[in-house]
């Protein structure tokens, strides 16, 4: 992806102004007047089951991992779309100044080598990006890093990297701003080629064995003529994608027939229907026309077009090449950053319908609704039946405030109502923060890795952009949980509980209640100070339903032990 420093810069090459929209009156808020909310759940549907991947992340480290009992770990991002294993050695692109870096660690592939031991280390699966870009890093003599856009071979330029490398410049010419063309790519970087990464995936194999099993084909393609324009400075077309797919995923399987193989890894909306080539000329054209790329197949859809043509190799090359269908998504409204202001809030309440809701359009750039999981659904079982569904970059922002918490909360309830098989955060949450506790709840609340359940069962009556609600049942205890994400800024929720065909008082030591709460005021900076903390035991009314209150901006998981 796009690193978090270089988003707002993304946003800015889109020409929209989602940032502006923030403040404006927003239509549909949730009101904040406290009434009753009552839920009823069926203990007795079949459901469906909740994949343990989706709770994963990016970069995460041994101790992140074991804390919040993380079972997927990617190494992914802009820094492994050129990392050369036999040089240990790895190509920043535009995220810094385009220079080529030696990376941590010594000796052929060290930098993953020890991502994927640390990740086994913790009892998590380890992802790892393969390069397919024509270029890789290159390194000087004595290891030495190298600059792309030296201004000592190609002229002063508008920045450089001041500090560390006053020779790498930024690609911009200072004179008018403007790119500066016919660059050599050999000046910082060394060729790929599908035998190269083959023979990569063969030592990986014989060092880790069943340890690694996914891997993902690079990283945004269709941005590398914006995050690697040093090498890459044409969009890449539909045809280009689909070739190299084709070449590295072939590689792959014969280098290990176990592998799992996820792509293509797209950026975002844009990314999802146009390539690289038509993003690059739609832009030039001030966003005008569908891209002459996409005219020349039919008008189809980058990415269903991408998994149609992968099926076809498939059954022609008599292998599977693809394993699971992966993209990333940010909202585009400005949720994706740190403003918390209440009207940001808010939105940032109702923008997690975009994983879901065919009724909601989305308050960004993008203007019509997302329904990003059953989208995805419907683009596998059209175009390549069984694959699996990733979601492998996402953020929605707000990590040190109780808002982000709530969001994040929400998402992986929806992962696991929806049907995800795959996601992973960018990036692993600052320990502490309540985003981070916030995916602790889930997975281990209370330091004995007992949380949230493994079948997705129906909640009726919750109100999405003010209390989200999900079920699922432990299939190794039979406990029932229930999670319960309250959006509200302010006001807190009382709430009526009816689980149908399960007893309502059971024994009181067999019940586990936490909750995911302010522990003080927020500070100034912003930050919410949260913790986890045991709840007492609801309480039931006349009728024999849970009663109970939430406090404003938390997050609480309730489990109903089995019936005897």
């Amino acid at each position: 992806m796009v690193l978090p420093r270089a988003a707002p810069d993304r946003r800015r090459w889109l020409g929209q102004a989602a940032a502006s929209l923030a403040g404006a009156a927003l239509p549909g808020a949730a009101r904040s007047d406290g009434a009753l909310l009552e839920l009823r759940v069926d203990s007795r549907a079949a459901g469906r089951p909740i994949s343990p991947l989706i709770y994963g992340l990016n970069w995460a480290d041994v101790a992140t991992l074991r804390d919040l009992d993380t079972p997927l770990n990617r190494q992914g991002g802009n820094s492994c779309s050129r990392y050369h294993w036999q040089l240990n050695a790895h190509a920043a692109g535009a995220d810094w100044y385009f220079q080529s870096l030696p990376s941590e660690g010594e000796g052929a592939g060290a930098r993953v080598h020890r991502f994927v031991e640390a990740t086994r280390q913790a009892g998590a699966q380890a992802m790892v990006t393969l390069p397919m870009i024509d270029w890789l890093a290159r390194l000087g003599p004595g290891r030495r890093k190298l600059a792309s856009f030296s201004q000592a071979r190609y002229g002063a330029q508008s920045g450089f990297d001041a500090q560390w490398f006053p020779d790498a410049g930024n690609g911009l010419r200072r004179e008018d701003g403007q790119p500066l063309r016919g660059n050599d790519p050999a000046d910082a970087g060394s060729p790929n080629s599908p035998a190269l990464q083959q023979a990569w995936v063969q030592r990986l194999r014989r060092r880790h064995g069943s340890a690694l099993r996914w891997y993902v084909l690079d990283n945004e393609p269709s941005l590398w003529h914006v995050t690697h324009r040093d090498v890459q400075p044409e969009g890449l077309t539909m045809d280009g994608a689909l070739r190299r797919m084709v070449d590295y995923a072939r590689a792959i399987r014969r280098a290990d027939p176990e592998a799992r193989i996820a792509g293509p890894e797209e950026w975002g909306w844009s990314g999802w229907f146009h390539s690289g080539y038509d993003q690059q000329w739609r832009r030039a054209q001030q966003w005008c026309c569908p891209g002459p790329d996409r005219e020349r197949h039919g008008g189809a859809d980058y990415l269903p077009w991408l998994l149609a043509g992968l099926h076809e190799a498939s059954q022609r090359e008599g292998m599977r090449l693809l394993d699971a269908c992966s993209l990333h998504f940010y909202p585009e409204g400005g949720e994706h950053g740190t403003d918390v202001s209440p009207a940001m809030q808010r939105r940032r309440n109702r923008s997690t319908r975009a994983l879901w809701d065919a009724g909601h359009v989305d308050e960004s750039w993008i203007g019509e609704p997302v329904r990003l999981i059953p989208r995805l659904r419907d683009w596998v079982a059209q175009h390549f039946p069984g694959l699996q569904l990733a979601l492998t970059e996402y953020s929605w922002g707000a990590e040190a405030h109780m808002n982000g918490a709530t969001a994040q909360a929400d998402l992986l309830g929806l992962f696991g109502r929806e049907g995800l098989d795959l996601a992973a955060r960018w990036e692993a949450p600052a320990a502490g923060t309540p985003t981070y506790l916030a995916m602790k709840l889930y997975r281990n609340p209370d330091g004995r890795r007992r949380g949230f359940g493994d079948r997705s069962l129906p909640v009726q009556g919750d109100d999405p952009d003010r209390l989200a609600a999900f079920a699922a049942r432990r299939s190794d205890d039979g406990a029932l949980t229930l999670m319960l994400v309250h959006k509200e800024l302010a006001q807190d929720q009382p709430l009526r509980i009816r689980v149908d065909g399960w007893p309502h008082r059971p024994a009181a030591p067999a019940w586990q209640a936490w909750q995911l709460a302010r522990s003080g005021s927020d500070g100034a900076d912003g930050r919410s100070r949260a913790a986890i903390s045991p709840l007492p035991l609801p309480t039931h009314d006349a009728g024999e339903a849970l009663a109970l209150t939430l406090p404003a901006q938390s997050v609480t998981l309730l489990v109903l032990p089995r019936p005897a």
